[in-house]
């Protein structure tokens, strides 16, 4: 099963004005996000999801180039069903590339075999997975109200918001968080995201002003790239720490854990090298009795494959479920992925189980 043609979709899609929210990224105006189709001679065609930025919006020219004229050339001609090759990149847009097209690789081997991607991995652990709504951006006299209204639209029992540099002060997070537990109650588990914009300080005082509020992890609470800062404030609070959104491959993750700076890993199939990648860094889960809950803030392609992934993990526990604007995960896919009572069923469709909305693809292409 020969590769023919490797191409890569750069999908730009404006979200309503209506619909945009505010994080620490800025005002949320577009979803981006590059589709990787893999042709094969006589055989399916593969589709994976590449990522130029963690957040929704982010130019991803210089993505679909790596994939079509650096990446391409080395595998087409190559049987699909193929090894790993090296490269010069180890981190950056060649690793966010070659995540598009391992995805694509093994949506080709389950479509050739009739069977779904988690079969191949191992078989499922479980035939339905908790999922959380994420989400929560509004200010502490609307945050209870906004976060309700998503746990109300799928029976979620977990729901994540926004902190950090976004509120403008640390104390207008600290006074978020504790609104929003006054409005949930005790039933509803809630973690936090601060998207890496605390000084270590800053994290340590949030944590302690919010240790009854019963937060179910501090994620990305400073800079991703102050991993020995991360480590030190995991030591100083009880508050399970989660973060690798924006890391590369395992080795970026093994340095997490051998530092001691994390409890929960959360790999980007997008950008982290896909689901090849994905299963050695739940291995490292496993090993360490860390938890593995993948980042699933992107495309149908990328939910996809962090859900099959997440099936056949020994760690996994959740499933992130994106309430903010995301035409890439609502719209792209001709499937859906349906929450009931908090709940998502892992498929049996063969491969990835998604099927790409051509129309989708043409109105909304850039290159």
């Amino acid at each position: 099963m020969r590769i023919r043609s490797v191409r890569a979709i750069w999908l730009h899609v404006p979200i309503p004005p209506d619909r945009q929210h505010t994080t620490d990224f800025g005002r949320i105006d577009s979803f981006d996000s590059t589709l990787v189709r893999i042709e094969t001679e006589g055989g399916p065609t593969g589709l994976g999801e590449a990522k130029a930025a963690v957040g929704s919006a982010g130019t991803n020219a210089a993505l679909c180039t790596c994939v079509e004229d650096e990446l391409a050339p080395l595998i087409v001609g190559e049987d699909a069903r193929g090894h790993a090759f090296p490269v010069l990149g180890r981190r950056g847009l060649t690793i966010a590339a070659i995540s598009g097209i391992d995805m694509a690789l093994w949506d080709i081997l389950g479509k050739s075999l009739g069977v779904p991607v988690w079969r191949l991995l191992g078989g499922r652990r479980h035939e339905r997975m908790p999922a959380y709504a994420s989400g929560g951006w509004a200010p502490a006299d609307r945050i209870a109200a906004e976060l309700q209204g998503f746990l109300d639209r799928g029976g979620f029992r977990a729901v994540k918001m926004r902190v950090g540099a976004g509120d403008g002060t640390l104390d207008h997070s600290i006074r978020r968080v504790h609104a929003a537990r006054e409005g949930l109650g005790e039933g509803v588990d809630i973690m936090c995201d601060a998207h890496g914009t605390w000084t270590v300080a800053e994290a340590k005082r949030f944590c302690r002003a919010v240790a009854d509020c019963n937060v179910g992890w501090l994620e990305e609470p400073v800079c991703a790239d102050d991993k020995r800062g991360q480590a030190e404030v995991r030591a100083a609070t009880d508050i399970p720490i989660a973060s690798g959104e924006s890391e590369f491959t395992r080795f970026d993750f093994r340095d997490l854990i051998e530092l001691r700076a994390v409890d929960v890993l959360q790999p980007d199939l997008s950008i982290a090298g896909g689901i090849t990648e994905a299963m050695r860094i739940e291995a490292l889960a496993s090993a360490h009795q860390l938890r593995f809950a993948p980042h699933l803030w992107g495309g149908a392609l990328t939910f996809a494959s962090g859900l099959h992934v997440a099936a056949v993990a020994s760690s996994g526990f959740i499933l992130e479920y994106s309430l903010g604007a995301n035409p890439m995960l609502h719209e792209l896919a001709l499937e859906d992925f349906p929450v009931v009572d908090g709940m998502i069923e892992i498929p049996e469709r063969p491969g990835l189980g998604v099927t790409v909305d051509e129309a989708f693809v043409e109105r909304y292409r850039v290159r």
